[in-house]
């Protein structure tokens, strides 16, 4: 794959998660499994992504100065993302998910932001308007008016914004996005409508073009993922794989479909492409240990 410039900006978190054979109800204590923790956020997890499918990936994100922030480091370095960008705050915890996956493989998450509710829309302009990008990635992890930032300088790059986790989203940042790539539940909020099958997609995602988005990319996990925009939509169907850990397919989705909107490919075989990589990433362990690389997702593919 040929080098290519795609800036992911957003979070970076370090993940703790336990198993347990379900999901506790209120005020109860369940016996778990395994813990570990893992370089996580999904800012992090995307350009984690992306620069293991083979894109030249930037990230501009912000960290503290504790060993967590240390981790995030070496895991994005040690990936091929380029951590130019990469801010350290030592006024704040590096941000922190904590994370229970169930027998099945679904997952809950809290979040603790840290240092990512501190990423300013000055540095945002600072790090983006020197120079220009194929692709710019961003979702909702950092501050609502340092993304309202990213969208103003979006500029001649393929603008994705991936609204999770999901808030309410004005008609100005809307009006600049190339491609969005809600969840179930998040096109559910944005919409009010659930995306059960292709014509409540098309009903959901008409809503949001009728915003101004140019292109709406409803991810349904295992069922694939759902294209729309003012020529009609299309499903694409999803490969088959047997799951472990649900918890950045998503992930994996966005950063693989940037990476190769970036190198030219024409969006259906990007959107293929990201669908095996979403799906590879559930069957492993952790979020960005369990980004897929290029052959992976191209044996997987054929």
């Amino acid at each position: 794959m040929h080098s290519t410039e795609v800036m992911l900006v957003g979070s970076a978190n370090i993940d703790l998660v336990v198993h347990s054979p379900r999901f506790p109800k209120p005020g109860e204590t369940l016996q778990g499994s395994d813990f570990r923790t893992f370089p996580g956020g999904k800012g992090a997890n995307q350009a984690t992504a992306s620069a293991k499918v083979g894109a030249k990936t930037s990230f501009l994100a912000k960290v503290g100065t504790d060993r967590f922030g240390d981790q995030l480091f070496q895991s994005l370095s040690s990936n091929g993302v380029d951590t130019e960008h990469i801010l350290r705050d030592p006024s704040q915890s590096t941000g922190v998910a904590l994370i229970t996956v169930d027998s099945k493989g679904q997952n809950t998450i809290v979040v603790a932001p840290g240092t990512n509710a501190m990423l300013t829309p000055l540095e945002v302009r600072q790090a983006l308007q020197p120079s220009s990008f194929k692709v710019l990635l961003v979702q909702l992890e950092i501050p609502m008016t340092t993304v309202e930032t990213v969208a103003l300088n979006a500029r001649k790059s393929i603008f994705i914004l991936n609204p999770a986790p999901a808030f309410a989203l004005s008609d100005a940042v809307l009006c600049r996005v190339d491609y969005l790539t809600p969840n179930e539940t998040e096109t559910h909020l944005l919409t009010g409508i659930l995306p059960r099958d292709s014509k409540t997609c098309l009903e959901a995602a008409n809503v949001l073009l009728d915003k101004g988005v140019k292109n709406v990319l409803i991810t349904l996990g295992k069922h694939g993922s759902f294209l729309a925009n003012h020529q009609g939509g299309r499903h694409f169907p999803p490969i088959e794989v047997k799951p472990i850990d649900t918890t950045a397919a998503g992930d994996a989705f966005n950063g693989a479909l940037a990476a190769f909107l970036a190198t030219g490919e024409e969006i259906d075989r990007a959107i293929h492409l990201g669908n095996v990589a979403g799906a590879l990433c559930t069957t492993k362990a952790g979020a960005q240990d369990a980004m897929p690389t290029l052959d992976e997702i191209l044996d997987a593919a054929n």
